[in-house]
Formats: structure tokens, C-alpha cells, sequence
């Protein structure tokens, strides 16, 4: 019966070495490392201090249109861009810790001197607006212009939706609480965190108490 049992516990003892493979004599837990385990957490970092807006700027995207567009050799703000921006300056408002980049293109017509100077008074154009909206100047960061230099259609001839501002999310307000704080998922995800928030109690009367009250 013992060589049994010693037979039996021998097998196992096989078979968990077998199972350990190469982390057989490492360090308990190592298999988390991977080799990169630093990356999450420089990433969680950038995340908390503010470098890094790829979430934010895929939803401001994804939520608002971010381009507006301009007449041939023109800075001024049409209807339709207009009503753009007041778009963009209701979803800026939800998001007081984020701040805000304007770059403005041109088309292929014209000097690159002469376009790079027309697309900074279009993003200028761009960023008055949306302070006349309510955002504070102060969120809405220098001001790029491109120029001819990123088309979005190829050709020499005056092309409209070449001529267009493109609003971006750029970065978080330095020193605000909230990021500050740690809580970059409160601000990424506001409106879940909103809806899942207790309902506050109604004030309807209930049938009982209006029994209780009397009256015919």
C-alpha cells in the first residue's frame, strides 16, 4: 500500500514540474511581467497627468463634426459653419478640464506663404466664434496653420473641402481638480456616470395618501 501511495505521489509531482515548464524556479508571479510590465504603467500615468487624449479626441469626433469649411480665399464663417460650431462649443462646454486646438488648411491655389497666413485667420475666425459661445479663451491653445500642406483632395484647381478648420481635443487644463485627481474615467465617461445615479424620490401622491387625507 505505501509503494502505491509513493507511486501515486510521485506522478503527481511529475506532472505539476511538467506543468511549471520554464517558470520552474522563478519567481512567483513573473509570468505578469512579459517583459513590458513598465508600459502599462507609463501609460497609466500619461493617462492621469493628461498626456494623453486619444479617447477624448475619438468621441469629440465621433459626436460632433469637427470641420468647417470657407469660401474660395475667405475667412469668413457661413451659416452652415456657424451652426457647426455651436455644436462643437455644447460639447466643449461639458468637459471644462480639456482644452482645444483649431488648424486651418487651405487649398492648392495660391502661394504657400499667402495660404499659411489664410489658414491662421480661419482657425483665428474659428476660435472668436467659439469664444463668443462661452469657452474661455484660455482652453483654446495656439492656433496651427497648415496651409496647403494637408489636402484632403489632391488636385490644383480651388477645391471647397480643402478650405476648412479642423477642431481637435489637444490636452487637459493644467491644474484642474478633477484631473488632478486621478478621476480621468469621471471625465471620459461623465453621462454613464450621470445615468447611473440614483433617480432622486418622486413627489406624486399615492391613492393611500389621498385616502388618508379625506375630502370627496
Amino acid at each position: 500500500m505505501k509503494t502505491n501511495l509513493k507511486i501515486v505521489f510521485a506522478t503527481v509531482s511529475a506532472l505539476s514540474l511538467a506543468a511549471c515548464g520554464e517558470e520552474w524556479g522563478t519567481e512567483a508571479g513573473s509570468w505578469v511581467d512579459e517583459g513590458g510590465f513598465g508600459n502599462p504603467t507609463m501609460n497609466n500615468t500619461m493617462v492621469q497627468t493628461g498626456q494623453m487624449v486619444i479617447d477624448l479626441n475619438a468621441r469629440f469626433a465621433e459626436q460632433v463634426p469637427t470641420m468647417v469649411n470657407f469660401a474660395f480665399d475667405s475667412a469668413v464663417l457661413d451659416d452652415e459653419a456657424r451652426a457647426v460650431l455651436r455644436r462643437q462649443a455644447d460639447w466643449i462646454k461639458q468637459f471644462p478640464e480639456v482644452r482645444f486646438r483649431v488648424y486651418g488648411h487651405t487649398d492648392l491655389v495660391g502661394s504657400a506663404a499667402y495660404n499659411e497666413a489664410l489658414g491662421r485667420r480661419r482657425a483665428e475666425a474659428v476660435v472668436s466664434y467659439l469664444v463668443s459661445q462661452g469657452i474661455s479663451r484660455s482652453r483654446l491653445e495656439a492656433l496651427v496653420s497648415k496651409g496647403l500642406t494637408q489636402p484632403l483632395i489632391v488636385t490644383p484647381e480651388p477645391e471647397r473641402r480643402n478650405r476648412r478648420t479642423v477642431t481637435e481635443v489637444s490636452g487637459f487644463v493644467q491644474r484642474h481638480p478633477t484631473v488632478m485627481d486621478g478621476k480621468y474615467a469621471r471625465i471620459i465617461y461623465r453621462e454613464y456616470v450621470a445615468s447611473a445615479t440614483e433617480a432622486p424620490p418622486s413627489n406624486e401622491t399615492t391613492i393611500s395618501q389621498i385616502s388618508d387625507a379625506g375630502g370627496g
